[in-house]
This record gives structure tokens, C-alpha cells and sequence, in this order.
């Protein structure tokens, strides 16, 4: 292999190690095994394992980041569902290696492991703020969306440690939830108050949103 196609092997093998089983579980000599190759050859490629796990989070958090784009097709709440679901097949795909990331695996402190973190949480925000149709935030959407986005981690990674909530109900609640942070605001802000009726003016009586307000009218009577 020439050595780029080496390198890309490599982060490729590194990843999916990292997938299986969180990352400081995972030693040099199981990479080279599973690429068919020496440990000394692991190093002329890369000069430690924290590179190697750098690389293979580069490449997992562009994937991460990816599946946040979604076409401006259809009603906003469907889109945000199938955002939600690429999310968790990311999640499911990778749980250590995900949990290592949000909880501190073997690069914690690591100025580019917090980059790529960062990296992917602000493509998110963008994503979602291109789907309510906004460029210049006001304080209160920045909050929330940035509130909504720390509460899809979090919920992942309590999902992860036991999956004792199906997945599609968790996914659907998180969709609601961006709406209810939404709501919440717009009871006191009226710029928030004309974004969410802009999210639910065209949402159909079989969409997310909807669902999510007629449960809660009819909790109410």
C-alpha cells in the first residue's frame, strides 16, 4: 500500500476497534493485528496511539457531523426525525467509542480531540438553525438550540448504558423537545413566539409536533 493508503486502513481498523470497545481498552498491538501488520509499522504510520485516535475521531466526527444535513424538503418536524435517526445509528454503530468521546477516553485533555468535538456540535447548531430559516440568532434561539443539542448527547449516552427506552420513542421525544425549549421561550419573548408558530404552520396531523400537542391537551383535560 502506498502511505496514505496505509494511513487510511489504519484509522479505518482503529475505528472500528474503537467502536467495539472504548478506546483506552484498545492497545497498538490489536491495531496491527487486525491490519495485518507489525507494531513497529503502527508507529512509522503514526507516532502513538493518541494521533491514531485523533485520527479516527476526525474521521468519525465528519461522519457524526454529516448526518445532521438534511434536505429543506417536507415538514420541519419529519426532518428533525430523520436527523434524530441517522443520529442514533451513529450512536448505536459506535457506543464505546462514542461514550469514550463524551466522557474522556484516552485523549482527554486533548486540544484537537476538543476541536473535533466542538467541530461537530457547532455543524449541528448550523444545521438547525438553516432548517428554522435563521441566520442571525437572537440570544434566546441561540440558547436553546444550544441547550437542545447538549440534551441529544446526554440522552444518547444514558440510552447507551442500559437502552432500557426503545430508541424510536427516544428519538421522537428529542424532536419534541427542541420544539418544547422552543415554547418555553416563545412564552416569554415574542420574536421566539413567531418561530414557533413559523414550526408549526405547516406540520401535518400525523407530524411530531402535532402528536406532541395533542398529548399535551390531553393531559390537560
Amino acid at each position: 500500500m502506498g502511505v496514505e493508503e496505509r494511513r487510511q486502513q489504519l484509522i479505518g481498523v482503529a475505528l472500528e476497534l474503537f467502536s467495539r470497545r472504548s478506546p483506552d481498552e484498545v492497545s497498538i498491538d490489536e491495531i496491527a493485528s487486525a491490519a495485518g501488520i507489525s507494531r513497529p509499522l503502527v508507529y512509522h504510520y503514526f507516532p502513538g496511539k493518541l494521533s491514531l485516535y485523533e485520527a479516527a475521531l476526525q474521521r468519525a466526527s465528519d461522519d457524526l457531523a454529516a448526518r445532521f444535513v438534511e434536505p429543506h424538503e417536507g415538514p420541519l418536524g419529519a426532518r428533525l426525525l430523520r436527523v434524530m435517526r441517522r443520529y442514533f445509528d451513529f450512536v448505536e454503530e459506535h457506543g464505546p467509542g462514542f461514550s469514550a468521546l463524551m466522557r474522556g477516553g484516552p485523549a482527554v485533555g486533548s486540544s484537537t480531540t476538543n476541536a473535533l468535538v466542538d467541530s461537530v456540535r457547532q455543524a449541528a447548531y448550523v444545521q438547525i438553525l438553516s432548517h428554522l430559516g435563521v441566520t442571525d440568532p437572537p440570544a434566546r434561539l441561540e440558547l436553546v438550540v444550544r441547550s437542545w443539542i447538549s440534551l441529544a448527547e446526554s440522552t444518547a449516552l444514558i440510552w447507551l448504558d442500559g437502552r432500557r427506552i426503545p430508541r424510536r420513542e427516544l428519538e421522537s421525544q428529542l424532536v419534541n423537545d427542541l420544539a418544547a425549549l422552543v415554547a418555553v421561550s416563545a412564552a416569554y419573548d415574542e420574536e421566539m413566539a413567531a418561530l414557533l408558530r413559523s414550526m408549526v404552520e405547516d406540520e401535518p396531523a400525523d407530524g411530531p409536533f402535532a402528536d406532541l400537542a395533542g398529548r399535551l391537551v390531553a393531559l390537560a383535560s
